[in-house]
Parts: structure tokens; C-alpha cells; sequence
């Protein structure tokens, strides 16, 4: 562990959590790069093409980058190795945060724009296409997948031996890291379908697996606060120097599951809910122009049933008003 993690010894303070510390082998720093990279040549491909890209878009998926780096690129990713307060942030950040601002900025769609049609381009199109399209995709994406995934990702790892066994060593560490940032776009994708998705749901169902999650993180950090005894044998070795208690750690970890958890599910229902007032507005600006250039069928129908009722004929040209 300790040749591939850099662990520290002194006590916790803001200035050492947010301190650039990458460490020895820093897998994730570097795929937040590779992202960051990949994304920028494609905008300004696109750019170059003379064809529109938002901004918006870039900015927060080169915002989420960052994140994504400095989170498991600071002082902050060696202390996760000791304190489960440290591991948690860690875990909201990228279960809940990163993905938001990464499905965002639409980056399946710019793929599509922005790659070539012929060569290689070709060959990544195919493969995306057939990502999106196979079952897998279908099955990973689906919300019978998405909401026991998030179960499994707090109750699941923390309240069984899963999460002591994998944290013991570096591998399961990172590997852990890496399965919360695949299950949070997992997640959030179907959600907020920025990108061309194997299936769409309606605005309502997104809506109901958006406060379906909510509960479920805050619920865990109650239980965490709750706790008397370390839940997770791998965070009970502190240093006695640093002054903090396993347990009470552990409640400040539950803490954060309660409080910091929350802000990205409520700004998750907030885009739902403007994104469903936007559709609906749209539907209904394009049905009230239908009706001005081709009349209301159902609206005559009801007015020539009162006319006949009423036994007399309302001329077409009334029959609209």
C-alpha cells in the first residue's frame, strides 16, 4: 500500500486536504486529463468547422475535470486512505457532483459531431453507436439497474465486510473510486439525456428515480451518525496524534452523506423540473399554431355538437371562434 499511496502523517487541516498531492500512481488525475483533452479537440474541431458548440456545455464539463482532478489529485485522496469523513467527500464528489457537470456537456453528443466519418473516426462511431444500442447498454441505463446500484454503493459496501476487505489495499481503493464515478454517470445519463441514450424515459419517471435517490444517501449518513461502534474496520487506525476518534469521524462522514449529498439531488430535480416546463411550454406554443393555421378538430366538433343540440348549423367560418 504504502509504495503506491501516499499516506500522511500530520494532521488534517484545510491548506493539507487541498494541497497538489498526486500520488505516485495517480490513475484518476490522469483520466480527468485525458477527458479534459479529448473534449477540448473535439470543440474545437467543431469550431474550426464553423459549426455552433454552447459554451455552457464546455465550461461545465471542463469544470467537472477539474473537480474530478483536484478531488483525487490533492492532499485530500491520502488522507481518504485514513479518515472514512475524507473517503465520503470523496465518494459524494464523485458519485453526485462530477457526473451532473460531465453529462452536461453532452460529451456522447460532441462525439458524434466531432468525429470523422471515414478512417478511425469510423471505427468509434461504430463502436460508440454499438454501445449505445446493445443490450448491455439498454440494461445498464435502466432504472431497475440504476437505484439498487446506489443501494449497493452506501448500505451494501459499508454495512457488510465488502468495503474493509477492498480498502485494504491500493487496488480495491482506486477500483472503488473508480466504480462510484461510473455508477454516478450511470445515473445521471438516463436523467438528464444530454446524449443519445438506447432508451428515453418521460420527464415524470426521470423525476420519481430523482427523488427515489435522495432519501438514500441521507438516510445512510443518519445511520452513520447514529453508529457507536466504527462501522468500517480499514478507518479505525488514525493516528492518536491527530486528536480524532474513529467514531467520531465516522459520524462527521455520515454528516457530509446527510448535508453535502444533498445539494447535488436537488439541483438534479431542479433541472428536471425546468426541462419539463420548457418541453411542455414548447408543445404547447406549436399546438396553439397549429390551431391558428389549421383549426381545432376536437374544438369544432364540440361546437358543431352544441349547434345540433341546439338544432341549428354554425357556419364553418364561426365554427372557430
Amino acid at each position: 500500500m504504502e509504495s503506491l499511496a501516499w499516506i500522511p502523517t500530520a494532521p488534517p487541516t484545510l491548506a493539507a486536504l487541498l494541497a497538489p498531492t498526486l500520488q505516485p500512481v495517480p490513475v484518476i488525475p490522469v483520466i480527468a486529463l485525458l477527458l479534459a483533452a479529448a473534449y477540448v479537440t473535439g470543440w474545437l474541431r467543431i469550431r474550426l468547422q464553423r459549426r455552433p458548440w454552447p459554451m455552457w456545455r464546455g465550461v461545465l464539463f471542463l469544470t467537472g475535470c477539474v473537480l474530478l482532478a483536484v478531488t483525487m489529485g490533492a492532499g485530500i485522496e491520502g488522507y481518504g486512505f485514513v479518515l472514512f469523513s475524507a473517503f465520503m467527500f470523496q465518494q459524494l464528489t464523485l458519485m453526485m457532483t462530477v457526473p451532473l457537470l460531465l453529462v452536461l456537456g453532452a460529451p456522447g453528443t460532441l462525439l458524434l459531431r466531432a468525429t470523422p466519418h471515414r478512417g478511425p473516426g469510423r471505427l468509434v462511431l461504430q463502436s460508440a453507436m454499438f454501445g449505445l444500442r446493445s443490450r448491455i447498454g439498454r440494461f445498464l441505463l435502466h432504472p431497475g439497474f440504476m437505484i439498487p446500484l446506489f443501494l449497493i454503493t452506501f448500505y451494501g459496501l459499508y454495512l457488510t465486510s465488502a468495503a474493509d476487505a477492498l480498502l485494504q489495499t491500493w487496488a480495491g481503493h482506486v477500483g472503488l473510486e473508480l466504480a462510484f464515478l461510473a455508477a454516478g454517470v450511470l445515473f445521471t445519463a438516463p436523467l438528464i439525456p444530454t446524449d443519445p441514450l438506447p432508451r428515453r424515459q418521460g420527464h415524470l419517471g426521470r423525476l420519481l428515480d430523482a427523488f427515489l435517490e435522495m432519501p438514500l444517501h441521507a438516510f445512510f449518513g443518519v445511520i452513520l451518525m447514529m453508529a457507536t461502534v466504527p462501522l468500517v474496520p480499514a478507518f479505525t487506525d488514525i493516528p492518536a496524534a491527530w486528536g480524532i476518534t474513529a467514531v467520531g469521524d465516522q459520524a462527521f462522514a455520515g454528516g457530509l452523506a446527510w448535508s453535502y449529498g444533498e445539494a447535488p439531488s436537488l439541483a438534479l430535480v431542479l433541472i428536471l423540473m425546468t426541462s419539463w416546463f420548457r418541453h411542455e411550454s414548447r408543445k404547447s406554443r406549436e399546438r396553439d399554431r397549429a390551431i391558428d393555421r389549421d383549426g381545432d378538430p376536437d374544438l369544432d366538433a364540440y361546437n358543431a355538437h352544441l349547434a345540433r343540440l341546439q338544432g341549428r348549423t354554425i357556419p364553418p367560418h364561426e365554427q372557430h371562434g
